[in-house]
């Protein structure tokens, strides 16, 4: 037996561990300084399969990654000038997905009239982004807000990737549930923490805890925590991201991409306002902040992250042999986040069902809103 599809589920967690997410929203797909100029690599999202390629002059472009003659990828195709070429009959198309060359004979026929769908992309913080949903949405739509580090002194700030083998919700309820200080014994990054606000407000499900951050042997000589109260941490799933905030001191965000149902890629934020300097009352220099994170993150945050990412990936697979177990979830917050992710993706597969319902009033449901097997009709939460 496997677990069930999002129509077949029974409760809770079988719906939210089955659920996809929005493609409505803008979504970090790779490091920026992962791919380069004439590179194109392949991303996904929700079992679909885009081709994100940087062209000859530094422009990144992104489109369906699927000849429009034999359905080869794209993504394994070359970058010529401004376009991505396929590797089997080498067909040329522009960055819109217009099919631009066929170099071979046309046999007497005219030149195919073809276009792939083409995405919006664009780059902040360190990270390339994707708009998969909607085209028509993708300007008014917002990235989330981190100004301190679009400001003219900007916080100190490094991006952290992982490809985990979970489904997103166990990413978000790890990220957001602080009940699990036991995994984290080792580094210390919060202990003793008691949940004390709660509030669920649309789209976003905030909370905050008391709690000792950053108590770790060496963590804690860079924190200012003389000056800077650090026993207290405010988070919040701003739907389809998670953020922190450490008294405007530290933050963070926590960016998901589900590439299918067990399979999530994961981006970290970590931004700092100051460092100080051990043992003195001196603070490091902005332009000394950055490599001090570089190399905490391979010493300390990554392999901290990873305790997670583990922990993750072994829920996934307990998931998939005791779907079926009793729920025996005690956190407020995290069944707050699981109604918040079915009742998003709930809204989400209803407008498909309106956008592709036809005149004899049949539904269809659209191939990004599905499993390929599975064709489900929206269900409330349990």
């Amino acid at each position: 037996m496997t677990p069930p599809s999002f129509e077949e589920a029974s409760n809770r967690r079988q719906k939210v561990r089955a659920a996809g997410m929005d493609p409505n929203y803008w979504y970090a797909v790779s490091l920026d300084e992962k791919v380069h100029k004439g590179q194109v690599v392949e991303v996904k999202f929700w079992n679909n399969s885009v081709a994100l390629y940087r062209d000859s002059r530094g422009a990144l472009h992104a489109m369906e990654d699927r000849c429009a003659h034999r359905q080869i990828k794209l993504s394994k195709g070359q970058v010529v000038g401004d376009r991505l070429v396929c590797d089997y009959h080498g067909w040329e198309y522009e960055p819109s997905g217009k099919l631009a060359k066929v170099p071979h004979e046309l046999f007497g026929h005219r030149m195919p009239q073809c276009k792939l769908k083409s995405f919006a992309v664009q780059v902040r913080y360190g990270l390339i982004w994707i708009f998969f949903g909607d085209q028509e949405k993708a300007a008014s739509t917002p990235l989330p807000a981190a100004p301190e580090l679009e400001q003219a002194n900007p916080w100190a700030c490094v991006p952290i990737e992982f490809t985990w083998k979970a489904h997103h919700s166990m990413i978000m309820d790890n990220v957001s549930d602080f009940t699990h200080e036991y995994l984290h014994r080792r580094y210390k990054p919060f202990t003793d923490a008691k949940l004390t606000s709660l509030k669920v407000d649309g789209d976003v499900v905030s909370l905050s805890y008391d709690t000792s951050v950053g108590g770790g042997k060496v963590t804690s000589l860079f924190m200012d925590k003389k000056n800077v109260g650090m026993d207290s941490i405010e988070l919040a799933y701003e739907y389809p991201y998670q953020r922190s905030n450490t008294n405007d001191y530290i933050k963070h965000w926590c960016l998901v991409l589900p590439e299918d149902e067990r399979t999530t890629k994961v981006f970290f934020l970590f931004y700092f306002k100051s460092f100080n300097v051990p043992f003195t009352p001196f603070k490091f220099p902005r332009q000394l902040m950055e490599p001090i994170i570089k190399a905490a993150n391979l010493v300390h945050v990554i392999p901290l992250l990873e305790q997670d990412g583990v922990a993750c990936m072994e829920e996934q697979a307990g998931y998939e042999r005791h779907f079926d177990a009793p729920i025996a979830e005690l956190s407020p917050a995290v069944n707050a986040f699981q109604a918040l992710t079915i009742r998003k993706w709930e809204e989400f597969l209803a407008r498909e069902d309106a956008r592709t319902k036809p005149a004899t009033g049949l539904i269809e449901a659209s191939k990004l809103s599905r499993k390929p097997k599975d064709a489900p009709a929206p269900a409330a939460a349990e």
